[in-house]
């Protein structure tokens, strides 16, 4: 079987290619160019669509100066001629195994070769290595649904799944190689990473962070250099450009920092290959003498990965990616691999680089669960009086998430069911990844006096990005409310790893200490309600770390939150 697919421009669905008329393969350097002159003239000419890719190892068949490394029993280029794809939906992968990937490099074995890029950067042969290693493991799963259950966790616009007899390729690539329209062609090298905040807050610090940082920016910039020079050889003369520079990007797992350099071009696909390829971003600067140190020191061949996965559509209208976040599937043998590297520079720390390529790995294992973004919302006939607050953190929810919000729809359906409200209701919206809404109303529930507390039976993690969001995932919180009932209690209260307090299930808490009111500190593991946010906008509360003691010592204890406002409560005593 033969197939492929594409994202879509939203980076949301899928083009899929099936019934191929012809493939195209090249197992030698002499091969490539001819193979994309080929390749180029058949799509113009039969208005079929081209999709493949050009293996890392086939650098050579673009400047003899390249080192060349046997890739095993693997094509350095391939191409399939497809007719018109269909547009899909990505659909919901099977379930799937668990998978053990294992490194071919122990940490060890990384900081050697660490330490010997380090010696030629101070000996000046060099200024960064995109160093790289393989992760390998046994495979036994369907590779179209391990492309869907990838995809869906990490969408991205260049995103490509190629499959044939022997082998799939699963590709989550965040990163832009080249993109030609008619005599355009951008190039949006990705250099520069970081972790992901807990909350929005948190990830626009560590956005800028990444942005302001002088060495991810000098990563930055030369990269940019090399690909303007790169370019400066395809296309006219002074058109090159760049647009824009130090922009981040948001992916599930991490954070990372892209530029855009753009020029006018009137080459062939092979003449741009020649100038292009491989892509500056996964080999370093300068490119031969660095290309020559990768050679040196990782220990077996990249193929597919950090080469260039893409369709040649009619029109020369060109796309490809640079083919990191890419799985191989050795299908016959039953194993896959999947590189993962990093730039590395004078002033890179061995253990934070190690750490950037497990980051680059989370990938492989997380599984993006299914759910809605929900505000859950006092409505009166004149409204919600708490709308403004509602609104920014649901904004900054579907931001953090990459969920669509249509703001205007959303306004229009409030104004209609606040007309229907006779005495105050509980109005709860729950908002999907596409942006459709399911409105629900409910009454608002008679609070009890006194309202008891229980200590949660289980720390949360507030590592855990849902702890800081409401969303439909519940069924943690719905546990320990109702353990707590069976106690006698109306609801639980939640500490951390480190014991602690954070929230109920269903409010915020406040403690009188001291005379003064505090609440626990967002960071802590807490959804960041409507209610106590209100508050510590107008100054009566504080936040801080808040213990068990501070809860004896306490001369009160509130709960607060949007529908019901603020009410006491008390602890049920421990047995």
């Amino acid at each position: 079987m033969i197939r492929a697919a594409l994202a879509r421009a939203s980076g949301r669905d899928l083009l899929v290619y099936t019934r191929p008329q012809a493939v195209h393969e090249a197992w030698t350097p002499a091969d490539v160019p001819n193979l994309l002159a080929r390749v180029e003239s058949l799509v113009e000419a039969t208005g079929l669509h081209a999709v493949g890719f050009v293996g890392y190892e086939a650098g050579s068949a673009f400047d003899e100066a390249l080192p060349w490394r046997f890739p095993g029993q693997w094509p350095l280029a391939w191409f399939a001629l497809f007719p018109q794809p269909v547009a899909c939906s990505c659909p919901k992968p099977r379930p799937l195994p668990v998978i053990e990937w294992n490194p071919e490099l122990d940490e060890a074995s990384y900081r050697r070769a660490l330490d010997c890029i380090r010696d030629l950067l101070a000996a000046g042969e060099t200024y960064q290595v995109n160093f790289t290693y393989r992760l390998r493991a046994v495979f036994r799963s369907d590779p179209w649904s391990f492309f869907c259950r990838l995809f869906r966790n990490q969408p991205s616009p260049h995103a490509v799944y190629l499959e044939a007899e022997d082998w799939a390729i699963c590709s989550a690539s965040p990163e832009l190689f080249f993109r030609r329209t008619n005599r355009v062609i951008l190039s949006q090298p990705m250099k520069g990473t970081a972790r992901r905040g807990r909350f929005m807050e948190e990830d626009d610090e560590r956005a800028a962070s990444l942005q302001s940082s002088a060495k991810e920016r000098a990563e930055n910039v030369m990269i940019v250099d090399m690909v303007r020079n790169d370019l400066g050889r395809a296309c006219v003369t002074g058109s090159v450009h760049v647009p824009r520079l130090f922009s981040v990007e948001r992916y599930p797992t991490l954070l990372q920092m892209t530029s855009l350099v753009c020029g006018r071009v009137e080459s062939d696909l092979p003449s741009l290959f020649r100038a292009l390829f491989p892509a500056a971003s996964i080999t370093g600067a300068p490119k031969v003498r660095t290309a020559a140190v990768i050679h040196q020191l990782e220990v077996s061949p990249r193929r597919i990965y950090t080469g260039a996965l893409g369709v040649v559509r009619p029109g020369r209208r060109i796309h490809f990616n640079v083919a990191i976040r890419t799985v191989l599937v050795h299908k016959t043998r039953g194993e896959a691999e999947y590189g993962v590297g990093s730039g590395i520079v004078w002033d890179s720390h061995n253990i934070a680089e190690f750490a950037e390529t497990r980051l680059k790995a989370r990938v492989l294992d997380h599984d993006r669960p299914e759910f809605c973004l929900v505000e859950t919302m006092k409505v009166t006939s004149r409204g919600v009086p708490l709308w403004p607050w509602h609104r920014r953190r649901m904004e900054a929810l579907a931001r953090y998430w990459g969920f669509r919000i249509p703001r205007a729809s959303i306004e229009r359906e409030l104004s209609l069911h606040c007309r229907d409200f006779v005495s105050p209701c509980i109005l709860r919206l729950a908002l999907t990844r596409q942006g459709e809404r399911l409105w629900e109303v409910r009454p608002i529930p008679v609070t009890p006096r006194p309202y008891r507390l229980a200590w949660a039976t289980r720390p949360v993690d507030q590592d855990d990005p849902f702890c800081f969001h409401k969303t439909t995932l519940r069924n943690e919180l719905n546990e320990q409310r109702a353990r707590a009932r069976s106690l006698g209690a109306h609801d639980a209260l939640l500490y951390n790893r480190k014991g602690e307090v954070t929230e109920t299930t269903i409010a915020n808490i406040l403690i009188r200490v001291g005379g003064e009111w505090i609440t626990p500190f967002r960071a802590c593991g807490l959804l960041a309600g409507v209610g106590r946010q209100r508050l510590l906008e107008r100054g009566r509360v504080r936040e801080a770390h808040v213990g068990r003691r501070d809860l004896e010592c306490g001369e009160r204890i509130l709960l607060v939150n949007a529908v019901r406002g603020a009410w006491p409560a008390v602890m049920v005593p421990e047995e």
